[in-house]
């Protein structure tokens, strides 16, 4: 099924269309059919956003922030990974999730061609979306959320390793609010290696906190990537700020319900700051010294992570 709406925004006025359908990832022996949302902007989209959900979530938790990126050009693919699974299959490391992970880059890796499994959910999505010619973009942007924060710093290392020619597609990743996971090394080792690289990693975190275990991913980042700006902290910030208006309602009872400035903060930040991967530019505004991020520092709203 899809839906269409507009989506108001100060700079643009473009119908976002969603399509909801299936995307297939081998998982051990087998492969698993998980619900994926793509979301397509008015004209042609500007590149390929992968926006992956957190812990024990879904790709509706997370429609908002999607709706803000397709609202700018981007077409939005978020898909929903397993929260359990017996062979391992699990966005968050609960014991080796790394074959599994391996198999997420698989379908970047294969992207270019349309008949396996990322090119085949784009297709069914293009045509009932009634785009039908509409191009896979060849420029990306990845981002993730929580547990999705750690999976998809993982999964570009092993597209770079694996997929080199894939990999020179990415411009750059946005994490919200990593979570490091109990178990393993998966976000610190991949961070390692990503830090060789002069890939844009941004994020934008909260304080920390039980949700976030206690800001453990984003120490990661600060320990690992000696870099001069690696984002913003909201100092009022919940965990899930990312789901904005489509947060569920246990992750609000859990985590704390995300208040409107630091929603519009982070979806204004991160969306031009992906803007910026793509077309290589330096929005002024959005980084320390700019207008609007000065603002933001004057407010209190947020801080600067560095």
């Amino acid at each position: 099924m899809f839906t269409s709406l507009s989506a108001p925004d100060a700079s643009a006025d473009i119908t976002v269309t969603k399509v909801e359908n299936k995307v297939d990832i081998r998982c051990a022996f087998s492969s698993l059919h998980q619900s994926s949302a793509w979301y397509f902007p008015g004209g042609d989209p500007k590149g390929l956003l992968w926006l992956q959900h957190g812990f024990a979530s879904a790709n509706d938790s997370v429609d908002d922030t999607a709706r803000k990126f397709a609202a700018q050009g981007f077409l939005v693919f978020a898909p929903t990974l397993p929260t359990a699974n017996i062979l391992g299959c699990t966005l968050e490391n609960l014991g080796n999730n790394t074959d599994f992970l391996h198999n997420v880059a698989d379908l970047f890796g294969k992207s270019a061609d349309l008949g396996d499994k990322l090119g085949r959910s784009f297709t069914e999505a293009r045509s009932k979306a009634g785009r039908a010619t509409l191009p896979l973009p060849t420029t990306w942007v990845f981002a993730g959320h929580s547990a999705g924060g750690e999976a998809v710093p993982y999964v570009t290392q092993q597209l770079r390793q694996d997929y080199p020619a894939a990999f020179a597609n990415l411009r750059g990743v946005l994490l919200y609010d990593p979570v490091k996971s109990f178990i393993g090394n998966n976000l610190s080792s991949s961070i390692n290696h990503l830090a060789n690289t002069t890939l844009p990693i941004l994020a934008v975190t909260a304080p920390p906190y039980s949700c976030n275990r206690n800001g453990a991913g984003t120490q990661v980042l600060l320990d690992q990537l000696a870099r001069p700006f690696l984002g913003v902290r909201l100092t009022s910030g919940a965990h899930i700020d990312v789901e904005g208006s489509s947060a569920p309602a246990l992750d609000k009872v859990v985590c704390g319900t995300p208040q409107a400035k630091n929603i519009e903060a982070l979806q204004r930040l991160s969306v031009g700051w992906a803007g910026d991967f793509v077309t290589g530019s330096t929005t002024a505004d959005l980084y320390p010294g700019g207008a609007y991020y000065q603002s933001l520092i004057t407010a209190g709203t947020i801080q600067t992570l560095s």
